[in-house]
């Protein structure tokens, strides 16, 4: 369980969508194995932050990823949820709130450890290509590839993914002290092959991670590359 933890000092990073879900469904196994006290002591020291929201979600509405975080860990472990932080989807003016949520977090520490997943296009968080290593957290537009890849969540139509979320940059997570990177399903191959062979460039996000002092890859065997044969 304390892997699962940052420092005291540092909070940890959370990521949302399919590949995090039997990760979150893991940990809540975990914490309901540990004695109440130990559960309570790690209530009081939790803080998380989401790497990003849709623009337009209010945290009521089953589709965002704060009711994605609320239903997954928030309930599950019994959170405060000002200690389960994303960014406000209804926020007047998102491109203020990303400045403000960038500051929060610096204000907390920075980033402990990132869980991160991998985009079908190489994005990690909503780092959309072309994306450098200097992106800050921001107002970002999705692609329609992203659009499609989460359309699950609003009844299988990609028009109704929102066009725009809030962010944490390349510059947030590549900040943090330690960086996993959780990538499954067979549909995650053919990226997880450029990821590992290409050079780290703005046309692939993700791989800038691999300039990550603390990188750490889990992959199922569905999503192992395919090696080359002659």
């Amino acid at each position: 369980m304390n892997t699962w933890i940052a420092s005291p000092q540092r909070p940890l990073g959370l990521a949302t969508g399919r590949t995090m879900e039997p990760v979150y469904g893991e940990l809540v196994r975990r914490w309901q194995a540990l004695p109440e006290g130990r559960r309570e002591q790690l209530r009081q020291s939790w803080l998380s932050f989401n790497l990003d929201e849709y623009v337009g979600l209010a945290p009521a509405d089953p589709r965002s990823f704060a009711a994605a975080m609320a239903r997954q860990l928030g309930q599950p472990l019994g959170l405060h949820p000002d200690r389960l932080l994303l960014p406000d989807g209804l926020a007047a003016d998102p491109a203020e709130e990303a400045e403000a949520y960038a500051l929060r977090l610096q204000r907390a520490g920075g980033l402990g450890l990132q869980l991160l997943g991998l985009g079908l296009n190489g994005h990690v968080g909503f780092n959309e290509p072309p994306c450098g290593p200097g992106a800050r957290c921001r107002c970002v537009q999705l692609s329609a590839s992203t659009r499609e890849q989460n359309a699950g969540a609003f009844g299988g139509d990609p028009a109704a993914v929102p066009e725009r979320a809030i962010s944490l940059g390349l510059h947030e997570i590549l900040a943090a002290e330690r960086l996993l990177l959780v990538v499954t399903g067979p549909g995650k191959a053919a990226i997880l092959e450029r990821l590992l062979r290409e050079a780290p460039s703005d046309a692939l996000p993700a791989s800038w991670l691999r300039q990550h002092r603390d990188l750490t890859l889990i992959v199922d065997a569905d999503a192992l590359p395919v090696p080359a044969t002659d």
